[in-house]
């Protein structure tokens, strides 16, 4: 045999898919893993053509889950985000959406039992620190994905996998405002750099000349706005204590908008070298955070609520998508209790994906 099977579960979470595997099914060493995560998706080839990736940031990620260790967590949640052309594994980062079935995948990789209608499950993201409770729709058979719970961005309907994010300011940086400062100005651009769920850095929209409004593709084609903006960041993630992110995707970068299409505030979220073709659900996060925080570039786009927790609809370019946000704020004071979100998933294969063992022998 000239290749390694890997098992694996191929599925949908959120608007992102990709590969679930067990880690215990994958190298150890970063440096081997990282080869091994390359050649599953392809990563190398606009279109992973020799890959099971899809071409897009959204379809080359990677989620590895085990039992957690954690007296808190039943699960570890790993991930890893592969570029699509350049051969390159960040670690960093952790991903919402394919957060979104890491419930569903436990169960049927076996690392997480049925408890009835509705199965529990705390997942902790290794990668940022934050805790998550996925509640995941179960039966007799097993895992539910049929149901009547829809999201922008993926056609049809499907059962809802209702998410509660908590432990998510600072984890990259150990401070929700990690240069010090709520506004910064970089380039003549006045950013906000928060680390909520994600680290970001955050703009107005206006400021680049833009309504907010833009397309995916419109946004993609901006060169002129890409170099800008990348300048901008990779100064922003050195402020940041990040060091030297030009070949990292954190920080991510984000734009924001007063809405436009019946939502509280429009938002365009960056992975960072492209536009998400909707939104991020840590980049969500991150987003709302800012636009609640007072003195940020996204404050007075939301009228600010009385009461905690709030609701947020978030208009990305596939449509909306709903951010529960408990929080404190007390004058200038500001603090990120929990957020919570609904989303769904789907299994969509199972089996096991080869790599050469040249690349790796399974030892």
């Amino acid at each position: 045999m000239t290749q390694t099977a890997i098992p694996f579960h191929f599925m949908r979470g959120g608007t992102s898919r990709g590969p679930y595997m067990n880690r215990a099914d994958l190298p150890e060493d970063r440096d081997r893993l990282a080869d091994v995560l390359v050649a599953i998706t392809g990563s190398g080839h606009k279109l992973n053509i020799d890959g099971i990736g899809g071409g897009a940031a959204v379809t080359t990620k990677v989620a590895m889950l085990s039992k957690s260790d954690d007296d808190w967590a039943d699960i570890d949640y790993f991930f890893a985000q592969v570029s699509v052309e350049d051969r390159l594994v960040d670690f960093k980062p952790t991903c919402g959406n394919i957060l979104v079935g890491v419930g569903p995948a436990a169960i049927e990789m076996g690392l997480a039992e049925i408890t009835g209608a509705e199965t529990e499950i705390r997942i902790r993201a290794v990668n940022t620190g934050a805790r998550v409770i996925a509640r995941v729709q179960t039966g007799p058979d097993g895992v539910r994905y049929d149901g009547e719970a829809a999201i922008d961005g993926v056609p049809g309907t499907a059962a809802p996998i209702g998410l509660s994010f908590m432990d998510v300011t600072g984890g990259a940086t150990g401070a929700m405002f990690p240069t010090g400062n709520r506004i910064d100005e970089i380039d003549g651009v006045a950013v906000s750099c928060v680390d909520v769920a994600m680290p970001m850095v955050i703009a107005r929209a206006a400021d680049f000349g833009l309504t907010g409004a833009e397309s995916a593709e419109e946004l993609d084609e901006n060169r002129a706005f890409f170099e800008r903006m990348e300048a901008i960041r990779i100064k922003a993630g050195a402020l940041m204590g990040m060091g030297d992110v030009s070949r990292s995707v954190m920080p991510k970068f984000g734009l924001v908008a007063p809405p436009v299409d019946g939502g509280d505030a429009l938002t365009r979220y960056f992975m960072p070298w492209n536009c998400h073709p909707s939104l991020a659900v840590t980049g969500s996060q991150c987003l709302s955070a800012c636009l609640l925080c007072p003195g940020t570039v996204g404050d007075g786009i939301v009228p600010i609520p009385n009461a905690s927790p709030v609701t947020l609809r978030l208009e990305h370019p596939m449509g909306k998508l709903e951010v529960a946000m408990d929080y404190a704020r007390d004058g200038e004071r500001f603090e990120v209790i929990s957020a919570g979100l609904t989303r769904t998933a789907r299994l969509l294969a199972a089996g096991s994906v080869y790599v050469p063992r040249a690349v790796w022998d399974g030892a």
